[in-house]
């Protein structure tokens, strides 16, 4: 058997185990308190029979794309001016460190607070989550550039845009991408802390809302969706990586480069 068949084999006796195991101990604790894989499959019919499930989920992966988007957009010059210029860098960067270590769920309140209880704060959430980590891996990569690549091409005669863009931006591609693969994760936990809080739409409010019912395999379904949205989307991002900045040195497997 070859080496990707042996994968595929222990990948599918891994999933059938798991599946048992939590079959198992649904029986041992009950189904209300820990619904098993049948009567999960069954309340996440019932969703998708009445069209919820889909519309929560678009509903939320709109969200998380749109701030998602807009953050790395965002964070990825301002990470380059920061570790390009040094005075602006030895203001930056205390602060940055110094606010990275705030949960986005922190700032709940008061996003709702300035920007009301629509769409706006939801989205300007997922913004502040994403922006600080691709901010900081953009800085690491700046600051991880040889500077004897920079002394050659100043020798040659290159301006300091044309070494921005010709040597310190291609060598901080393979930062910027993981700093959007790991700012997605973040941004997944920050829309569902806000969709619990303050909205009546969306997979955050399905798990939230499943409680007053005590609707315990409706909240297993919202964490299914969870996961399988994160993971799609992850996998989605890594094969435009793969195919669009591989001669970068992105790295597109199952470990992040940190």
């Amino acid at each position: 058997m070859s080496g990707k068949w042996k994968k595929a084999a222990l990948t599918f006796l891994f999933w059938i185990a798991a599946l048992g195991l939590w079959h198992l101990l649904s029986l041992l604790y009950g189904p209300e308190i820990l619904p098993g894989p049948v009567y999960t499959a069954k309340g996440g019919y019932e969703l998708l029979s009445d069209g919820t499930l889909l519309q929560y989920i678009g509903i939320s992966s709109y969200r998380v794309l749109l701030g998602w988007t807009l953050g790395s957009l965002v964070a990825i010059p301002v990470g380059l001016i920061i570790g390009k210029v040094n005075a602006v860098r030895v203001v930056a960067e205390p602060f940055l460190n110094f606010i990275r270590f705030i949960p986005p769920i922190a700032f709940i309140t008061l996003f709702l607070v300035w920007f009301g209880i629509g769409e706006t704060s939801k989205v300007m959430l997922i913004l502040y989550a994403t922006f600080f980590i691709v901010v900081l891996n953009t800085l690491t990569g700046v600051l991880s550039v040889e500077e004897d690549k920079i002394r050659s091409a100043r020798s040659m005669g290159a301006s300091e845009w044309q070494i921005v863009l010709h040597v310190i931006v291609p060598a901080t591609v393979p930062y910027m991408f993981t700093g959007i693969r790991l700012a997605m994760g973040t941004s997944f936990m920050a829309i569902i802390g806000a969709e619990m809080i303050a909205s009546n739409e969306g997979v955050g409010y399905l798990i939230w809302n499943s409680r007053l019912f005590f609707r315990t395999d409706w909240i297993f379904v919202g964490l299914i969706c969870l996961g399988l949205m994160g993971f799609l989307t992850d996998r989605a991002v890594a094969l435009i990586g793969r195919k669009l900045l591989s001669r970068y040195g992105v790295v597109t497997g199952s470990s992040l480069r940190r």
